[in-house]
């Protein structure tokens, strides 16, 4: 009879330039445009509840990001990190505008976004193990940074579970280990 809770955390970081089965560059496909399409069509569904809410996961990383409307799918040029960027800021874009037009339409969802900052997974690892030899070296750096900088996973869980459960929490908050 509906859906109180959705949580978009399906990620990819730092690829090799890659297309998804749609064609479109396989980070903004799987960090935003697949949170996108789900949640709207989850939204009749969500909106039949009293308060549902939409956890959409970005990441700090989203300061290093920009829109590049002219370039979206990076066609012209691909950078991994600047991609990756760029799909976390869409995340929280995404996620703002969304309680933006709950808010106009005067629905009860609630929308907010969560990053889970540096935490050590496998994340950092797979797409460094695409990268050929050069990604053989990053990825031995970036398990040196899990081990000597990262937060356990489950630390890493903990801004995304708060904004999934807080009751009194904002539409349009945006959490992480800073705040």
């Amino acid at each position: 009879d509906g859906l109180d809770l959705l949580v978009n955390n399906a990620g990819v970081m730092a690829i090799p330039r890659r297309s998804t089965a749609d064609g479109f560059e396989m980070q903004l496909g799987t960090n935003h445009l697949g949170h996108f399409a789900l949640t709207g069509l989850l939204l009749p569904v969500l909106l039949a509840r009293p308060e549902p809410r939409v956890v959409t996961i970005s990441s700090g990383a989203h300061r290093m990001g920009r829109i590049d409307f002219e370039d979206l799918q990076s066609e012209r040029g691909y950078r991994r990190w600047g991609a990756y960027g760029q799909s976390k800021l869409a995340n929280l874009l995404f996620a703002f505008e969304l309680q933006r037009r709950a808010d106009a339409a005067g629905a009860p969802l609630r929308s907010v976004a969560a990053h889970p900052g540096y935490a050590a997974t496998n994340l950092q690892s797979v797409g460094a193990s695409m990268g050929g030899a050069r990604g053989w070296i990053e990825g031995r750096l970036l398990r040196v940074g899990n081990l000597v900088f990262a937060q356990s996973d489950a630390q890493g869980a903990l801004p995304p579970l708060y904004a999934a459960t807080m009751p009194d929490l904002p539409g349009g908050a945006y959490l992480g280990p800073d705040g």
